[in-house]
This record gives C-alpha cells, structure tokens and sequence, in this order.
C-alpha cells in the first residue's frame, strides 16, 4: 500500500503561515480527489480540507478563509496553504484520500505558540 509524506510543517506564532506539502514515492499518481487532515493531542483525526476531481474544494468550518488545498499535477504534488494560523490549529498534519486509500504517513507537525 502506498504511503504519501508529508512535509512542510513547523513552530509559527500565532497569524502566521505554513504551506503543507504532499508527495507520492516514486513514479505513484497522487488521485485527483485528496484531502488533509489533521490530529490534534487527545482528539480524533478530522477531515481539514478536500479537493474533489481536483478543482472543487470543500473545507471545515474551522479553517474555512484561512487554509487553501491546491495541488500540482505537473509536480504530482498536493498543497495546503495555512494562513492566519491559530494556536487550536496545532495538530499532526496529513493527506489521504476523503476515504482513505493510502497509508497513513508519519505527519508533518504544526505548532502554532500564541
């Protein structure tokens, strides 16, 4: 089973921005309907963002106006932009499909100090 890596994750304050990257190994095509998700400590992982047959994206209330999903299809590479980040966002950042297909990877961590 195929496992995607995240990257692009950091310490930021509060109002800050990140951009999340993810990559398939190899000569893998990332499938045009992805999404991220994230997990915060004590809470289940939860559905951020999704872009479906890679242009129409929908996104939780509590992101919503702040993160953008993209994705590069030359570079087979999905995208989540993080703007205006605050300190609840602070979780495990990681991509699948809405109904995950992939191995989940290790993550990519957000910290957001206020």
């Amino acid at each position: 089973q195929v496992q995607l890596v995240e990257s692009g994750g950091g310490l930021v304050q509060a109002g800050g921005s990140l951009r999340l990257s993810c990559a398939a190994p190899g000569s893998i095509t990332i499938i045009n309907t992805m999404g991220w998700y994230r997990q915060a400590p004590g809470k289940q992982r939860e559905l951020v963002a999704s872009i479906i047959s890679g242009t129409t994206t929908n996104y939780a209330d509590s992101v919503k106006g702040r993160f953008t999903i993209s994705r590069n299809n030359a570079k087979n590479t999905l995208y989540l932009q993080m703007n205006s980040l605050k300190p609840e966002d602070t979780a495990v950042y990681y991509c699948n499909a809405p109904t995950p297909i992939y191995r989940w990877g290790q993550g990519t961590q957000v910290t957001v100090s206020s």
